[in-house]
């Protein structure tokens, strides 16, 4: 094998393993949420938390970390990346209250945004755009690999060993991956090498996000929530003036002049909005309200990520010959119908159908995910990977934000902020059903933003 196929081999390893620990993590705590609760007597708000402090804070560092690693070297922030998710999950487990496991999520999820903000770029330099396709679906199927994992070992871990041994088992495959990163990862890649880091732009993209985002969430709990809300959509609108005159913006404006980035972007972030929260809410209804424990919870979930991590390849090879906008388009389709379904979810809802619902939905994603990833990463020059990758993060985690800033703002309306218990099943149920009513909406109209992208122009000639 020649040296460069093995540079091929060794970053789709390397970034493979990294990209299985983030989702990984997501789905298995999904599944200790209930048993979290229990354990510190936590309220609805906090407990959700648990999940949105770190996807809050991912899609908040994201871009910025996105941007530092093409000046700087990706493969630097891709290393420091993994370390820091690795120490910050070993103190996750060691966590005391409820207070300091999100505050421990919250360094998790910075890691996490290096991690992300880098993966996508490294293999989309190392691989020519006839080969992209193929490689991200391989990259997409580890990640539902993750997903997959997550449920079945979340629930077994959480059930027999506590939910700690979460934290600890992806603590140690962290440490694997990183060590396998050190030897392994040959090249430094900076697209932007000796360009300016935008300092300024990328302090005001962070806060004003995670004022935004937290505002949303806590405007039904907090009082001064709905000040937050205000200061972070002034801060972002200033985030945008002070971007379109900077020399070296942390985000290129301009790369949403592309009508293929712009919607291929927004599709993904509707996308996300309306199906992160599904885990999460199917995670309480399972244990809360059908009564199974989080072993046999985590095994019904499997239907959803498995048939993602089968389809992603597939769907990604045929996103190099036939227009993404066309398979994401139907992947999203699926989707509404999948969360269409759940809208109808109530106590007595038979097990097999939500387990059909799930498979539905998994077939869904792995058509809309790897194509419109290849849209993305196909439409700008070399020199914006980084950032491409970025935004394209930051569009998913930002959604996955979102989705479940609506799940906690819903259950906080209809339920109250209050533990979490089998006495709450009828509004609980009252409010998933309003939940996926909105979420069906949202995917509807994320149909017609999938397919308003146009056409992909690739360098090897297939359109």
């Amino acid at each position: 094998m020649n040296t460069n196929a093995l540079i091929k081999r060794y970053t789709l390893i390397v970034v493979s393993m990294a990209s299985f620990l983030t989702p990984f993590m997501g789905s298995a705590v999904n599944l200790a949420i209930p048993s979290i609760g229990q354990q510190f007597g936590s309220s609805a708000f906090l407990l959700s938390w648990v999940a949105s402090s770190y996807l809050l804070a991912s899609a908040a560092f994201l871009v910025p970390f996105g941007r530092l690693a093409d000046i700087v070297g990706r493969k630097k922030v891709f290393i420091l990346g993994i370390s820091i998710f690795t120490i910050s999950s070993i103190l996750c487990g060691l966590a005391w209250s409820i207070k300091s496991l999100i505050f421990f999520r919250i360094l998790q999820g910075t890691g996490g945004a290096m991690i992300f903000g880098t993966g996508m770029a490294i293999l989309t330099s190392v691989f020519p755009p006839q080969e992209r396709g193929k490689v991200l679906g391989i990259n997409v199927a580890t990640v539902y690999t993750g997903l997959s994992l997550g449920p079945v070992l979340g629930g077994l871990m959480n059930h027999n060993l506590g939910w700690q041994s979460i934290f600890f088992l992806t603590a140690i495959i962290g440490i694997v991956a990183t060590v396998f990163t050190l030897f392994k990862l040959k090249g430094e890649w900076a697209g932007a090498k000796g360009e300016s880091f935008d300092l300024k732009g990328a302090v005001l993209y962070s806060a004003g996000l995670i004022t935004f985002m937290y505002g949303i969430s806590a405007v039904a709990t907090v009082s001064l929530a709905k000040y937050l809300l205000m200061l972070g959509v002034v801060i972002l609108v200033v985030f945008v003036y002070y971007e379109l005159k900077a020399k070296t913006p942390v985000l290129n404006l301009s790369l949403f002049k592309n009508s293929i980035f712009a919607f291929s972007n927004l599709a993904a972030f509707i996308h996300y909005s309306a199906t992160s929260g599904l885990g999460f809410l199917l995670s309480l209804y399972l244990q809360l309200i059908a009564g199974f424990d989080s072993q046999v919870a985590g095994l019904i979930l499997l239907s959803q990520p498995i048939m993602m991590a089968v389809l992603s390849p597939f769907a990604g090879s045929l996103s190099d010959r036939i227009e993404p906008r066309i398979l994401a388009s139907s992947g999203m389709g699926l989707t509404a119908i999948g969360l269409f379904v759940f809208s109808f979810i109530s106590q007595t809802t038979p097990i097999w159908l939500v387990i059909a619902t799930l498979a539905i939905m998994g077939i869904g994603f792995a058509l809309f995910s790897s194509p419109n990833t290849n849209a993305v990463m196909s439409s700008v020059e070399k020199k914006f990977y980084g950032i491409a990758s970025s935004t394209l993060g930051t569009m998913r985690l930002t959604g996955q934000a979102i989705s479940m800033t609506v799940v906690t703002l819903i259950i906080t309306l209809i339920v109250g902020n209050v533990e979490l218990t089998p006495a709450n099943a009828e509004e609980l149920v009252n409010a998933m059903k309003i939940t996926f009513i909105l979420f069906t909406i949202l995917s509807i109209i994320g149909i017609f933003c999938s397919l308003a992208r146009g056409n992909v122009q690739r360098d090897k000639g297939v359109s």
